[in-house]
């Protein structure tokens, strides 16, 4: 059975991830803008921003039309953003953050998803910017706990995993007793990269489950 889901949580973790993110954009230099992300192939942190900036406008105004989130529509976002400044982008990024809390509450875990995401995205840029706290950070907490919940809900490989830097251990994914659960034991940044599908950094280990099993983000 699933655990009862905390439709506050998505938008607490926008709002913490807005709160410590947006002063960092805002403190960094245009050029910046044009550094590669090695998690997103071909895309610089200008379009990873403006595909989190997107995608947050659509969750706010509801337009969900078919194909949205898809990597053409991902590539149609970015493009008709492609002449906006980076002080407009993250105007942009900073109302999604503070306004699509409520819009994912309402959805009935439908787009618990996008926000783990963005937190992911966030993630990506701090690393491409040499920033420390990728995948880590103030808003860790909110993050692991989203991660547990939509792994549950999509039925996800049962995972247990014994963090090194958090005190309780996680049960990720959904254990119907169809397979005994795998084991992670590690940080909690390499736990979030793993699920998210990013390289690894630190040592971790991970039995009875493989690691492509573990991804949600495709």
């Amino acid at each position: 059975m699933h655990d009862v889901r905390d439709p506050g949580l998505p938008g607490r973790l926008l709002a913490a991830e807005r709160d410590a993110l947006v002063p960092l954009l805002r403190s960094r230099a245009d050029e910046d803008w044009a550094l590669p992300v090695a998690a997103c192939p071909g895309w610089t942190v200008r379009d990873v921003l403006a595909h989190c900036s997107a995608a947050l406008a659509r969750v706010v105004e509801k337009r969900f039309e078919e194909g949205v989130f898809s990597p053409g529509s991902n590539e149609r976002d970015i493009a008709e953003r492609a002449g906006w400044t980076p002080a407009r982008i993250i105007d942009e990024l900073e109302r999604g953050m503070t306004d699509a809390g409520p819009v994912i509450a309402r959805a009935g875990g439908a787009l618990d998803q996008v926000a783990l995401g963005e937190w992911v995205h966030a993630g990506d840029v701090r690393v491409a910017l040499g920033e420390p706290g990728a995948y880590a950070g103030s808003s860790l907490p909110e993050a692991l706990a989203l991660l547990v919940s939509v792994t549950r809900a999509l039925g996800h490989v049962p995972v247990h995993a014994d963090l090194d830097d958090v005190d309780e251990p996680l049960k990720l994914g959904e254990a119907d007793g169809a397979r005994p659960p795998g084991r992670f034991i590690g940080d909690a940044a390499t736990l979030v990269r793993l699920y998210a599908g990013r390289s690894v950094e630190g040592p971790y280990e991970l039995a009875g489950v493989e690691e492509r099993e573990l991804v949600i983000f495709g």
